[in-house]
């Protein structure tokens, strides 16, 4: 899973995006691009000064200009062919494990599957549901405001998703909370934790 310093990489990744593809981006339209606060912005963006990766030049009006270095286009480079090889990497393992939970559910004979967790890893067992012989009837959610992910319904709560055999959670941000919620209204014996998450 994704430790801090995975998410400070991913973040200083961001930076060195925006810049390089803007010079003249504000603080305030990073942050709003990035979607974290201004402050954190702000932080990373000296952090990356600071490192080298970029320099920083007044404009008129109060203004600064960002230009990416030598040195911050390489370390660019070697942050995007790693986010690429996790990405890659996730997907994989993310698959066996939903193909894994599907053969469970084949087996068990039990075809209505219901997904907690609107995320990648949802997306990922919706691709991967429709190559057995399951039904994955949508999604449950009480975080998000989307209505359908990839043509099936999502739900805020579990009253509105109706009869399902098993529960899969594809909860990301905080999958121990997630099964610890799942276990509150399914039972335990239909609530199914793909591997990729080690919750068992």
């Amino acid at each position: 899973m994704n430790t801090r310093a995975d998410r400070e990489e991913q973040l200083v990744l961001e930076v060195l995006d925006a810049v390089g593809k803007r010079s003249d981006l504000s603080q305030r339209s990073l942050a709003g691009d990035m979607g974290i606060a201004l402050g954190l912005a702000n932080s990373y963006l000296k952090r990356c000064i600071r490192k080298g990766f970029i320099k920083i030049s007044e404009a008129p009006a109060n203004r600064y200009l960002y230009y990416l270095t030598p040195k911050g286009f390489t370390e660019k480079s070697r942050l995007t062919v790693k986010y690429l090889s996790s990405s890659f990497s996730f997907y994989r393992k993310a698959g066996e494990s939903c193909n894994e939970i599907f053969a469970k559910c084949e087996a068990n004979g039990w075809s209505r599957i219901l997904l907690y967790g609107m995320s990648d890893l949802a997306e990922i067992a919706l691709l991967r549901g429709q190559e057995m012989r399951v039904e994955v009837i949508g999604i449950v959610d009480p975080h998000t405001e989307r209505r359908r992910l990839a043509g099936v319904p999502v739900w805020r709560t579990f009253g509105d998703a109706g009869l399902f055999d098993a529960c899969v959670l594809t909860e990301l941000n905080s999958p121990l909370l997630g099964y610890e919620q799942l276990l509150k209204v399914v039972d335990r014996e239909r609530v199914l934790v793909p591997e990729i998450l080690r919750l068992e």
